[in-house]
């Protein structure tokens, strides 16, 4: 956001430093005094506007407009991303998946078909709900088949790791997405050739490697997957996983035509053209998977009108915090950007020879450690390298690389202070020092080879 009539006069010394006091006390707030992240950010976003000397009757809309501008995108995309993973979920569509998996590759691969089944399913829902998904169905493998149950688990695991991490309608790609200005569909495009090897190389090939080196016996603590009655058949399912993204891709692939010459300016400004793009934008193709996922899914199986309804009811709560702590992480990065915080971060990088892509990934890469949050690492690491990849010129490739590189920052390294440290060691039944050496290495190799693959993909795309 502009303000009319001011410009900053303070140098990059004094702004570089109130941007690491204002981190500093951000951690404080979150790390010593437990205060909730939505709460810290909104604080330190409304300081460091004063302390940067943005004038005073500017300083609530400046705030607003961060605000609402990620909320604009990101709060339609997790909200529907969220809804359709639910009646995925409990319809049974998850357990009908992973059996017919396990059934065309065979007990001995196993865990790659429940890998498989989870990088599927992990495309809509949300980590810890795809977790408590699979994680039953996980264990009832495991029982009938024997071993450790790490070599079951570790690669489901990772699989909703690396979809969440990586691809839209996830928050932290969809947020990075909103400050890069960069193209969804590039993104699902990118993060998919990111996600897959890295998934086999962090998850699968690990999984097996732990489980000959760590033996757990399977946990009773979820006991048996609850049978649904009439579960959906396994080609709707796979139906309705797809669906969004071919729209997407609909809408990307009639784009690139219309800018590359290879369709007529005729052809591309007639309204059945301009129809199929907009069908294909990500918001619209949500709501349509998710309208279509009702009628097959739910009313196909005889579920009322009002069962369903309360099924999307029940998913939008548990991510309501996940939008606003996204709103405020952009209400942060919005204020860094007005104050010329951003700008001044992009003089010394430039100075230091960082490359931008590397400055994200290791921005990102500190505030996940520090304060535990992926959400909040990744939408201060956006916000503090945006104006600079904005004013970078970067094609639609290299931006939805950098917004996968920044992801992968925000994902390493994950240790105490990460709820998703104590969720994964609670339902595998692990102590702390075992949680650290499968998931805290698990999640560490996921953001390391994410951000060398993005790296390679943004290399490759600039070259070109």
């Amino acid at each position: 956001m502009e303000i009319e009539g001011w410009s900053q006069t303070l140098t990059a010394g004094p702004l570089l430093l109130i941007a690491a006091a204002a981190i500093a006390v951000l951690l404080v707030l979150i790390i010593t005094f437990r205060v909730h992240a939505f709460l810290a950010l909104i604080i330190i976003s409304a300081l460091t506007a004063f302390a940067t000397g943005i004038p005073t009757s500017q300083v609530v809309p400046v705030l607003l407009y961060g605000f609402g501008n990620t909320l604009a995108s990101v709060s339609l995309l997790v909200g529907l991303g969220a809804m359709l993973g639910r009646l995925l979920e409990t319809s049974g569509g998850a357990q009908v998946l992973a059996d017919r998996l396990i059934r065309a590759f065979g007990e001995k691969r196993a865990p790659l078909a429940l890998g498989v089944a989870s990088l599927l399913f992990g495309f809509p829902i949300f980590f810890d709900a795809g977790l408590v998904v699979m994680l039953p169905v996980v264990f009832s493998v495991a029982r009938r088949l024997g071993g450790s149950v790490l070599t079951y688990a570790l690669p489901a695991v990772g699989a909703f790791s690396v979809m969440h991490v990586f691809l839209p309608p996830h928050p932290g790609p969809v947020t990075a997405a909103t400050f890069f200005e960069a193209n969804v569909g590039y993104i699902i495009l990118v993060g998919l050739i990111c996600a897959i090897p890295t998934w086999y190389v962090s998850s699968y090939l690990f999984g097996k490697f732990s489980g000959r080196r760590i033996k757990l016996p399977v946990p009773a603590i979820l006991g048996q997957a609850e049978d649904v009655r009439n579960p959906p058949a396994v080609g709707i399912v796979v139906a309705m996983l797809l669906l969004p993204m071919l729209l997407i891709f609909l809408n990307t692939g009639l784009g690139t035509l219309a800018k590359s010459g290879a369709v007529s300016e005729e052809t591309s400004s007639q309204a059945w053209f301009e129809l199929l793009r907009a069908i294909g934008e990500t918001p619209i193709a949500l709501t349509l998977t998710l309208i279509i996922a009702a009628l097959t899914i739910g009313k196909a199986r005889g579920v009322s009108g009002s069962a369903i309804e309360k099924t999307f009811e029940s998913a939008l709560g548990p991510v309501c915090s996940v939008i606003l702590i996204t709103g405020a992480g952009g209400m942060f990065g919005g204020v860094l950007r007005t104050s010329g915080i951003g700008n001044a971060l992009e003089d010394v990088l430039a100075d230091l020879g960082i490359p931008l892509i590397i400055a994200g990934f290791l921005i990102a890469a500190v505030m996940r450690v520090a304060q535990g949050s992926a959400t909040v690492a990744l939408t201060t690491a956006a916000g503090l390298i945006a104006p600079a990849v904005l004013a970078a010129d970067y094609n639609v490739v290299q931006l939805a690389a950098m917004v996968v590189a920044v992801a992968a920052g925000s994902v390493v390294l994950s240790h105490v202070n990460d709820s998703g440290f104590w969720l994964v060691g609670r339902f595998l039944e692990m102590d702390v020092r075992t949680t650290f050496k499968t998931w805290t290495v698990l999640e560490t190799i996921i953001g390391v080879l994410g951000f060398a693959i993005a790296a390679a993909i943004f290399g490759l795309a600039g070259a070109v």
